[in-house]
């Protein structure tokens, strides 16, 4: 079964098609309001907050009402699948998956998954799918992960994404610039 691609424009993603993308053990689906108490029990894990540049901890009341809102918007530049894992056994949400549309074609992955399918292989398995899929059409997707994060380097690696330098960026969880190690995958 082939995905069908969302519609896209150059400056904002419309979501109102967005494809849920089948893999071996797990759904990329679109989010859903009812996925806010498994992501808001996973987003306030100190371990997976101090993974992201963007989820704070403590994560504060509302935070994850107001992610969810902005996702389910109209128009916005990043959209985002919930790694459902149902079909598995492993849980109606392990994780979420973004792609954050830039100019040019390109794009900025975004993940994390819950500590209970960490080193299972499905962080991998999503990332494979979403980029066989290539829902938005990008012709180039880059990923960053914190240096202390060589298992998310890993699966950025182990879905061809190839290492294209170091930079730096703020953790709002660590509340510090933190080094970065950035990937690119060339789409087409």
């Amino acid at each position: 079964m082939t995905p069908q691609r969302a519609p896209v424009r150059l400056d904002r993603v419309e979501t109102q098609d967005q494809i849920s993308i089948p893999t071996d053990r797990l759904t990329l689906r679109p989010l859903r309001r009812a996925d806010m108490g498994l992501i808001d029990h996973y987003a306030a894990d100190e371990r997976v907050a101090r993974m992201t540049t963007s989820i704070p901890h403590p994560l504060p009341p509302g935070a994850t009402d107001a992610f969810v809102t902005r996702c389910l918007g109209g128009d916005r530049d990043e959209v985002v699948w919930t790694m459902d894992a149902t079909q598995s056994g492993l849980g109606e949400l392990v994780g979420l998956i973004s792609l954050e549309q830039m100019d040019r074609g390109q794009a900025e992955i975004g993940y994390w998954v819950a500590p209970i399918v960490w080193n299972t292989g499905l962080a991998t398995e999503a990332l494979r799918a979403l980029m066989q899929a290539n829902p938005l059409g990008n012709k180039q997707i880059f990923g960053k992960v914190f240096q202390d994060n060589p298992a998310s380097a890993r699966v950025l690696t182990n879905a061809g994404f190839d290492y294209i330098g170091d930079a730096e960026a703020f953790s709002v969880a660590r509340g510090a610039v933190m080094p970065q190690w950035t990937y690119i995958r060339q789409m087409s």
